[in-house]
C-alpha cells in the first residue's frame, strides 16, 4: 500500500472546514492521555501513519473519495467560478474552508443533475443563459426576467408571509429550468457560513443552472437575493455573491432585482421621515413587511433613487443587519425544542420542489441509484425514500 502524504491530510481537512479539534472530534479520536488534536496532529506531521481504518472515517467526515488521501500531493484548488464578494480578510480566511467545501458539493450535486436529464433526454437547452450583457439597461433586463418566468407583482404581494411570496417566486425560476436550493452549513450548525460572507451562489450552466441561497439569511431577503442570483445566470457568469455589493457587476445584479420587487414610482407614493434615522428605519420595516421585501432592499431603493446619501444608506444597512441578528439570537433562546415541521419537510424545502421532483421520477424510471440519488439530496440513501416519498 503506498505511503500517505501528510500534506494532503491537512489539505482535506482544511478545505472541510473544520479546525484539528473539531476534526478529531469527528473522527472520534484521541482520549485521556493524548488529545483528540494532538493525535491528528502527529498523523499530519507524519509522525504517524494513518490506518486504512482511519482514511476511510476521513473521507466520509472530509467529503472526500477515499482514493484522494492516496495521491502524491494536495490537488490545485477546484474552479469556484469568480468571486463578486468584497470581504474583510480575517472573514475571507475564516469562510474558506467550508464555503470551498460547500460550493465543491455543489458541483457535484449539478453535474449528477445535468447527467441524469441526458440520460432520461431531457437535457433541454436553456436559451435565457447568458442571455444578457451589462450593457443592458436594469430596468429592461428586470421587465425582460418578468416576463421570462411569468411574474406578477401583485401576486408576490398577496402572500401573507415573505416565506410564501418566496416560495411563488422560487417556483417561478423552477418552472423554467433553474434549480434552487437553500444551504448555509456543511450539514450542521456548527459549520454554519455567515451571510457577510455568503449570500449566493449562481452556477451557470446552459442545461442545470443552480442558485444556492444562504439559509443564515433573513427570509425577507431571500427573494431579493434569488432575483440577484438569476441576474447572474441570466449573464452566463458562475460565482458566489456576499452582503456588500461594490464590484460593479454586482450592483448591476442589484438594480435589476430590486426593480423588479420594488418599480420606480412607488417610492414617491410614500411621505418618508428623511431628517430621522430611528423613525426612517421604523417606516421602512412596516412598508417593507407589506411588500414581502426586507428593510434593506427598501433603504436600497431610495438609496439608487437619490432621496437619501451614501451616508444614510450605509447606517440603515447596518441597522437592518443588527435587528436580524438579535431577532436570530432571540428566536434561538425561545426555542423549547418542540413543535415545528419535521426534518423532511424542512429538507424537501430547502432542496426545492424541482430537484425532488426530478429524483422521485428518476429513481421511479430506474434511471438514478439511490446512492446517486443521496449524494444529489444531500442525504444518506437510506433516507432517500422518506424523503422524496413513495416511488
Amino acid at each position: 500500500m503506498p505511503g500517505i502524504n501528510p500534506e494532503v491530510l491537512v489539505w482535506a481537512r482544511e478545505t472541510a472546514g473544520l479546525t484539528r479539534e473539531r476534526a478529531a472530534k469527528a473522527l472520534a479520536i484521541g482520549g485521556t492521555k493524548v488529545p483528540g488534536s494532538e493525535m491528528l496532529r502527529s498523523y499530519e506531521t507524519g509522525e504517524k501513519e494513518a490506518s486504512r481504518t482511519l482514511l476511510a472515517k476521513m473521507a466520509s467526515v472530509y467529503r472526500r473519495p477515499l482514493l484522494v488521501f492516496y495521491l502524491p500531493s494536495p490537488p490545485a484548488q477546484a474552479e469556484r467560478g469568480e468571486d463578486f464578494r468584497t470581504l474583510p480578510e480575517e472573514l475571507r480566511i475564516e469562510s474558506k474552508g467550508p464555503l470551498d467545501a460547500l460550493v465543491r458539493d455543489i458541483y457535484v450535486r449539478q453535474d449528477l443533475v445535468r447527467n441524469v436529464l441526458q440520460d432520461v433526454e431531457e437535457a433541454f437547452p436553456r436559451d435565457y443563459v447568458g442571455s444578457i450583457n451589462v450593457d443592458f439597461q436594469p430596468a429592461s433586463v428586470s421587465n425582460y426576467i418578468g416576463q421570462l418566468i411569468g411574474f406578477e407583482l401583485t401576486e408576490f404581494r398577496r402572500y401573507g408571509k415573505s416565506e410564501e411570496a418566496f416560495s411563488y417566486l422560487r417556483k417561478l425560476i423552477e418552472g423554467v429550468g433553474t434549480f434552487v436550493l437553500l444551504i448555509g452549513n456543511l450539514g450542521s450548525h456548527h459549520t454554519d457560513i455567515p451571510v457577510e460572507a455568503f449570500r449566493g451562489f449562481a452556477l451557470s450552466d446552459k442545461i442545470a443552472p443552480f442558485i444556492v441561497i444562504n439559509d443564515q439569511d433573513a427570509p425577507p431577503a431571500r427573494s431579493f437575493t434569488l432575483l440577484h442570483e438569476f441576474a447572474h445566470i441570466l449573464l452566463g457568469v458562475t460565482g458566489l455573491s456576499g452582503s456588500r455589493a461594490e464590484q460593479k457587476i454586482e450592483r448591476y445584479c442589484n438594480d435589476i432585482a430590486s426593480l423588479l420587487l420594488l418599480p420606480d414610482g412607488e417610492l414617491q407614493k410614500q411621505n418618508w421621515h428623511l431628517e430621522n434615522i430611528e423613525t426612517l428605519t421604523q417606516q421602512i420595516s412596516g412598508f417593507a413587511r407589506t411588500i414581502n421585501v426586507s428593510g434593506t432592499l427598501v433603504a436600497y431603493r431610495l438609496f439608487t433613487s437619490g432621496a437619501i446619501q451614501q451616508q444614510t444608506w450605509n447606517a440603515l444597512a447596518q441597522k437592518f443587519r443588527e435587528l436580524w441578528a438579535a431577532h436570530k439570537i432571540a428566536t434561538k433562546e425561545g426555542r423549547d425544542g418542540s413543535g415545528g415541521p419535521s426534518y423532511y419537510v424542512v429538507k424537501r424545502h430547502k432542496l426545492g420542489g424541482a430537484i425532488v421532483n426530478l429524483v422521485q421520477r428518476t429513481m421511479k424510471e430506474g434511471a438514478l441509484t439511490a446512492t446517486k440519488a443521496g449524494r444529489v439530496l444531500g442525504v444518506k440513501p437510506a433516507n432517500v425514500y422518506n424523503l422524496v416519498g413513495t416511488l
